[in-house]
Formats: C-alpha cells, sequence, structure tokens
C-alpha cells in the first residue's frame, strides 16, 4: 500500500517552544488544521478528444500510461520559480508532501472525452498552499502494463482514408522541477473546509504538432508531427519501442522526438525545469 510522507520544517524547533507551556495550551498551538490534497495527471483534450497533428494526421488515443514515481508537493516559504534559477535543493518549505512510495502507472486516456484529469494519489495533509511540485517518470516494473518503459502511447492515427494503429513505448527517465500551476483558476490551495489539488499536466501536442497552431510557431518547429512515424509503420501497425525508433528514425528526427518527450511535463502551462537523470 503506497505510503504518504508528511515532513514539517521546524518540528524540533516547535516541541523545545511547547516545553514551556501547560498541557492545554501545548494541545492549542500544536494542533494542525488538515485538508485533502490530490495530485492528479491531466493529458488535456489532446488525449481525451484527440487533435490533429501538424502534418495533416488525425491522432485518438485508446491508452496513455505514464509511470510516475517521487511525486512531492511543497507549500513554500516564498515564491518557488525554476525558470528564474530556484532548484529543489533551495527549496524552503513548510510542508512536504511525498505522496506514494515507488512507483504508480497511471492511464491518462482513461474515461470519457470530457472526463477529469486521472487521480494519481490523495494525501491528507496540513492546511496551506503548495506551490510547488516535482515527480519523477521512471522505468515500470513487474506487473506494471508498461513494463520496461516509462511512457507508452496506443492508438490510431487516419489520414486520407489510411488508419495506422500504434503502440510507441518510451524509456526516457526524467525528473519534474515545477512552480506554481498556471492556468484560469489557482490550485494547491488546502483548507479546513476546501481541498486542495496539483497537476502534472502532459503537452503531447509537443511531439505531434497542431494544425490548429501556425506552422511558423515554435510548437510546430520543434514537434516531430506523425508523418515520419507513419512512414515506418507495416500493413496499418506501428508497433515500436524506444530503441527500434532509435535505429529507424534519422538522427535528426529521433533528437527531435526524445527532446519533445523530454518536455512532456509542466503544470498547466507552467514550464517545468528537466532532470534526464534517473
Amino acid at each position: 500500500m503506497n505510503k504518504v510522507r508528511i515532513i514539517t520544517y521546524g518540528i524540533i524547533l516547535g516541541s523545545v517552544i511547547l516545553s514551556g507551556f501547560s498541557r492545554s495550551e501545548k494541545q492549542t498551538i500544536a494542533a494542525t488544521e488538515e485538508g485533502t490534497l490530490t495530485l492528479v495527471a491531466n493529458g488535456e483534450d489532446f488525449v481525451r478528444q484527440g487533435f490533429v497533428s501538424k502534418d495533416g494526421w488525425r491522432i485518438d488515443f485508446d491508452r496513455l500510461y505514464v509511470n510516475f514515481s517521487a511525486a512531492t508537493a511543497y507549500s513554500t516559504e516564498s515564491s518557488f520559480e525554476p525558470q528564474k534559477g530556484d532548484t529543489k535543493e533551495s527549496i524552503e518549505y513548510q510542508h512536504r508532501i511525498e505522496f506514494f512510495d515507488g512507483a504508480t502507472t497511471a492511464d491518462l486516456a482513461a474515461g470519457e472525452a470530457n472526463a477529469e484529469p486521472i487521480v494519481v494519489a490523495q494525501a491528507d495533509v496540513p492546511t496551506g498552499f503548495y506551490n510547488a511540485l516535482t515527480w519523477k517518470i521512471s522505468t515500470a516494473e513487474g506487473d506494471s502494463p508498461i513494463a520496461g518503459n516509462t511512457i507508452a502511447l496506443l492508438g490510431q492515427a487516419t489520414k486520407d482514408g489510411q488508419t495506422i494503429n500504434f503502440d510507441l513505448g518510451f524509456n526516457q527517465p526524467a525528473e519534474y522541477i515545477c512552480g506554481e500551476f498556471v492556468g484560469e483558476s489557482r490550485q494547491g490551495i488546502v483548507t479546513a473546509d476546501t481541498s486542495g489539488q496539483v497537476e502534472a499536466t502532459f503537452h503531447f501536442d509537443h511531439i505531434f504538432g497542431d494544425a490548429d497552431t501556425p506552422p511558423e510557431d515554435a510548437l510546430n518547429q520543434d514537434a516531430l508531427g506523425f508523418q515520419p512515424l507513419a512512414e515506418l509503420a507495416s500493413n496499418g501497425t506501428l508497433q515500436l519501442d524506444d530503441a527500434e525508433l532509435a535505429s529507424q528514425l534519422s538522427e535528426q528526427e529521433y533528437q527531435q522526438l526524445t527532446e519533445a518527450v523530454s518536455g512532456l511535463g509542466h503544470v498547466g502551462e507552467g514550464h517545468c525545469i528537466v532532470s534526464t537523470a534517473e
């Protein structure tokens, strides 16, 4: 069973300070209100509703697996902005929530087209604003449906009457160091009456591009698209792992693909610092 680990800064100092108070005063001071914090994973509408790649292929996912480990939320003492040089080691936190031991595999494509993001883990936590999130995608083991991979994409791509069933596996361990969620509403606020949510967001249009975005946009310039993968299909089937993709794509195409996979992780529209070390 996964265990939630809650680490509160200054707990030893607090014990010393409390030693000077009466029993009833200690109980009042030591009481910490709690609420619920949920970690979700979101592939956005691209995953649930499908989209058209920059080169005209309609992409629909049946399964989209991501193997999570070391997911940790922080309530920091000041703003945390990794894009401006803040590091994981420099986080000064009031509370740190380690959501689970080991690893867990989530299917981001599960549910209906308008379903909510996938719940990965949930914890009872001290109230506060959880404005930093770190997680790893690690190589799945054991009975995981993607054992040997970090991410797997299964679905169909269609263009001009041609359909390709794809099953693509990637084994690219990475760690994402992220600040506050960026989106239409603020996330990470936990009160005694209101649960909070932190989100690991994955932008899969970074791999395939997006026909609704101008061709000259950086998104489409950096994306591989689907056509180079379609050319590797045989009899309407494309089933390749990371090593096979490396050998069959050109060096430039494979580099473009791996960089896109590495850059999948965000917090809403907020960018993260990515480390490829496992």
